[in-house]
């Protein structure tokens, strides 16, 4: 980066000698020179002279914004013959001999010789014609003289022509210090009060377009405090013509101005800390409007200036323009639309739109309808798309290269098909855009597998690009049936890998990115592609991991993730690990997610709302945190998870509980948040239970809009926290929320045919609960542990006479491990699988759910975590505590376990639960662990037993 004495920054665009702007091609560059500066003398000239030389300043002196199509520019013989020493002279003679009285007419007809040359090139000065121009703009002085119309026409001329373009290897310090001196005089000129000819309408357009294309081509808009003084100067004078009674902006000029906003707010310049800004926008959206709907030829817009106006406007929108607060900004949107549809289908050349035209509207129109431009109420919309769509399938079927798309149009057009399907586009009843999407995926394979560096696409066309694939099938795209789709998928993960293992900082993906790409590869596998047949996934998975650790652990602001995204991230890493992905296998997966954690709970706490996660985030959330714990996360190893999980339970309380719609969960997020908090059974306080649940469960139990696997997870998750408290309270008297599980037992009671094996679980527990008959019978699959059927026969040779049941089930009820009839009592060896993380300590709510069920059928219940069998002394002591148990006839039946999370080292006891009261005789303490362990009997099977697995959505 140069820096200049004024303060300008820039970054550089390129590295190479020629530079390139987007719709640009380098040409062949002039040859180089070097030139003497002459020495000048400073003369006074009297006032009189200075104001006749004014006057006498046509108009065809000044370059227009843009040269018209098909203007004939004056034939230039070479670079070298603008750049002469004599006329490089010449012009320092006249800054020297005027001083301050210069009007700068002169510079200003050199600088629009400059960009006149660059127009007839077709293409901007490249490094070489840089190299040779810069130095000799020393001897370029602008003074408080110059008029309007010289500042105008030479910030104009010399940004069209690329004079201010910065490159690696330049003269930053002289560019910097032309643009301050020149910025200097448009703020004060701004600032005087002149005559209202002096300003014109076509300056202000160009000087804000220029101011514009500035940032667009390197400026660093938050290093350069002067260029936003020079916007803020000219804003006033955009409204006050815009609203003038005379017309005073033509259609050129109208979209130049709205493009330019769009571009510097798109750029860093903030809506809401410039009101002048809004208001300049506001006054021209009329003019647009009126123009659009104008028959006179002179007011309509040309192809281009209808695709600029829609992409500034989209702009403006995702940079925090209100559509619903700007309702004139609807207006113009549907005003402009039917020129969409008519020059996308004209027959003549010159209404056709060319590919960037194409890509830019469809891009616009999905931006728009994403913040509420509503598909259904505005029909010229979709025909405008369909015509769109048509439009682009010819210029891909075209053999002309002028009619092909580049890698960043291409992934704008399958990202706008994307946003357009998933906010309501319907895809197999809109015919063209089910031909439009093959042939898109065909162009992005071949781009993809292409060797030649034009058709590459860069980190963020990449992660667009696999978002829009995940989307596009997350709406109703069939994987197996779009065979193209997984080719598609398969040709850029390898790419994914690449830019992520980069060293380059270019090839870095941001932290958006990173959290599409990992959201679209889970969406994905979540939609059938399987982690095991398609390696080069869990490669990018991997490569990608480091870089979320490393941006969540940064304390750079342009490194760390939104709240949105923090949301995305852990919800993607829980679904791919819930689809295969092993914990135990990936280290950098549990880095990752304990990088996040602390941001989960900053932003669950801060008291800033635009921190705040919005319902679906915070549903999203607690289903991730639980399927990770589910799935072997451990709660001692993650501390910040538990603080995650209490700071997030307030919130969805809060938002539950709020009056406005936008904060209320959807059915499915209120079904995955009472699983979510069930599932992580004693991890979560009862208090914090109780106060979710009860915010919760009404808005299910009202609504009769249910999906069967909304109930399902409903219901399942009301038993366990109602069985919570049943074991907590040790009586039979009825919490508030047993209510919901007869109204949900029988919305899925009348499901009962074809039920899936979950469901016919589920129903079953429902039942037992309510004391009713099981309308279902359920099939278990039996399986006996190798640890259980050791256990089992240490406990027969102990106690010979001891009747001894396996794999009970007990009024259709999942079967337990061990019945012993004669006692009424019921032995569940734990595994992993019971507990919370695996810990052995904190039991999950599916272990609650069991313990609880079987002691309402009057079962006392004992369990034996597996670790206390593993060892041969241990288990000594753990069938020793169950004989005394058996010696004394229990009067009332309870929850009795061999764990509790208050143990201490290696002890072991029973919790009899006697009206609340616990028995000190049921107390028992555990020897230490020997060091070597027994053998092994043989196994009666090889299975493994594992538990019935609720799926959230």
């Amino acid at each position: 980066m140069d820096r200049g004495g004024s303060g300008i920054s820039w970054q550089h665009t390129t590295s190479g000698h020629d530079y390139k702007r987007p719709d640009d091609h380098a040409g062949a560059s002039g040859s180089s020179g070097q030139y003497r500066y002459a020495t000048v003398r400073q003369v006074n000239v009297p006032r009189h002279y200075l104001r006749k030389h004014n006057e006498c300043h046509p108009a065809s002196d000044a370059c227009s914004a843009n040269d018209p199509s098909g203007h004939s520019i004056k034939p230039v013989h070479g670079f070298n013959a603008l750049i002469t020493p004599e006329k490089m002279d010449w012009l320092a003679g006249i800054s020297a001999r005027y001083g301050d009285h210069d009007d700068g007419r002169n510079h200003g007809q050199f600088a629009c010789s400059i960009k006149r040359y660059t127009s007839g090139s077709k293409r901007p000065l490249n490094h070489s014609e840089q190299r040779q121009l810069i130095p000799l703009l020393h001897a370029f002085k602008v003074t408080p003289g110059w008029s309007w119309r010289s500042l105008t026409t030479t910030l104009h001329s010399f940004t069209s022509a690329g004079v201010f373009t910065p490159h690696k290897y330049g003269y930053g310090e002289t560019q910097a210090a032309l643009l301050s001196t020149l910025l200097d005089a448009l703020i004060l000129k701004c600032s005087q009060k002149t005559e209202a000819s002096d300003i014109d309408a076509q300056g202000i357009a160009n000087l804000l377009w220029a101011s514009a294309k500035l940032v667009d081509n390197g400026l660093v808009l938050e290093k350069v405090p002067k260029l936003k003084e020079a916007v803020a100067a000219l804003l006033p004078h955009v409204q006050t013509k815009a609203e003038s009674k005379v017309d005073h902006y033509n259609p050129q000029e109208v979209t130049n101005l709205l493009w330019a906003v769009a571009k510097l707010v798109g750029n860093g310049l903030k809506l809401e800390k410039m009101p002048k800004l809004k208001e300049a926008v506001t006054a021209l959206l009329p003019h647009v409007k009126t123009k659009a709907e104008s028959k006179k030829e002179k007011d309509h817009f040309k192809p281009q200036e209808v695709a600029n106006l829609l992409w500034a406007m989209a702009k403006l929108v995702d940079n925090g323009l209100k559509l619903e607060k700007t309702p004139k900004l609807k207006e113009t949107v549907t005003a402009l639309l039917p020129h969409v549809k008519t020059n996308a289908e004209s027959k003549e050349r010159k209404d056709h739109f060319i590919p960037q035209h194409i890509a830019n509207l469809l891009w616009a129109l999905a931006k728009l309808v994403d913040n509420g431009l509503e598909l259904e109420k505005t029909p010229k919309l979709k025909q405008a798309i369909v015509a769109l769509l048509l439009c682009w399938k010819t210029k891909a079927e075209s053999k002309e290269e002028k009619d092909h798309f580049t890698p960043q149009q291409i992934a704008n057009l399958i990202w706008a098909l994307a946003k357009l399907v998933s906010n309501g586009l319907e895809l197999e009843k809109t015919v063209m855009l089910k031909e439009v999407v093959p042939a898109l995926l065909y162009h992005v394979k071949t781009k993809v597998e292409s060797k030649e560096e034009k058709n590459h696409f860069i980190p963020q066309n990449i992660a667009n690009l696999l978002w829009s694939v995940a989307k596009l099938v997350d709406n109703g795209l069939k994987l197996e049936k779009a065979v193209k789709l997984r080719e598609v998928a398969a040709a850029l993960l390898p790419h994914v890998q690449t830019k992520a293992e980069s060293k380059d900082e270019k090839d870095h993906f941001i932290p958006q990115d990173a959290a599409n790409l990992l959201w679209a590869l889970a969406k994905l596998v979540d939609n059938g592609l399987k982690l095991d047949k398609m390696p080069k996934l869990k490669e990018a998975v991997a490569a990608l991991l480091p870089h979320v650790k490393t941006k969540a652990e940064s304390k750079d602001e342009k490194d760390h993730f939104k709240r949105q995204e923090v949301a995305n991230l852990l919800w993607a890493m829980a679904k791919l690990v819930d689809n295969g992905l092993k914990l135990e296998k990936m280290p950098k997966l549990k880095e990752a997610v304990a990088a996040l954690l602390p941001h989960v709970k900053t932003k669950a706490e801060s008291k800033d709302e635009k921190d705040h996660f919005n319902t679906q985030g915070t549903a999203n959330l607690l289903w991730a945190l639980a399927t990770l714990v589910d799935n072997g996360l451990e709660l001692e190893k993650t501390v910040k998870l538990k603080e995650a999980v209490a700071a997030l339970l307030p919130r969805v309380q809060t938002k539950a509980e709020a009056k406005e719609e936008k904060d209320h969960f959807t059915l499915q997020e209120v079904a995955n948040l009472l699983w979510a908090v069930a599932k992580l059974g004693e991890a979560i306080e009862l208090s914090l239970v109780q106060s979710t649940f009860d915010s919760l469960v009404g808005r299910i139990s009202k609504n009769s809009q249910r999906s069967q696997q909304d109930i399902l997870m409903s219901l399942w998750g009301v038993m366990v926290v109602c069985a919570r408290f049943y074991l907590d309270s040790g009586s039979n008297d009825k919490n508030p929320l047993e209510k919901h599980i007869g109204e949900l037992y029988s919305r899925l009671e009348n499901a009962c045919p074809g039920s899936t094996e979950v469901q016919t679980v589920i129903i079953a527990m429902a039942a037992s609960w309510l004391g009713r008959a099981c309308p279902v019978a359920p099939h278990y699959q039996i399986s006996i542990s190798e640890s259980q059927a050791n256990f089992r026969d240490q406990l027969q040779s102990s106690f010979p006479s001891l009747k001894i049941e396996e794999e009970k089930s007990l009024n259709s009820l999942p079967p337990v491990d061990l019945l012993l009839p004669d006692y009424n009592m019921v032995i569940d060896v734990q595994g992993p699988f019971h507990y919370v993380s695996g810990d052995f300590k904190t039991r999950n709510g599916s272990t609650l759910l069991k313990i609880a069920l079987l002691q309402k059928l009057g079962f006392e219940v004992i369990g034996i975590p597996l670790n206390k069998l593993w060892k041969q002394d241990s288990m000594k002591i753990v069938i020793e505590q169950i004989k005394a148990k058996l010696a004394v006839l229990p009067k009332a039946h309870g929850s009795v376990s061999l764990n509790s999370s208050e143990r201490v080292a290696d002890e072991a006891y029973f919790t009899a639960d006697d009206g609340g009261q616990f028995s000190d005789d049921c107390y028992f303490t555990a020897e230490e662990y020997l060091e070597e362990q027994t053998k092994k009997p043989k196994k009666r099977k090889r299975k493994r037993k594992k538990p019935v697995k609720i799926a959230a959505c």
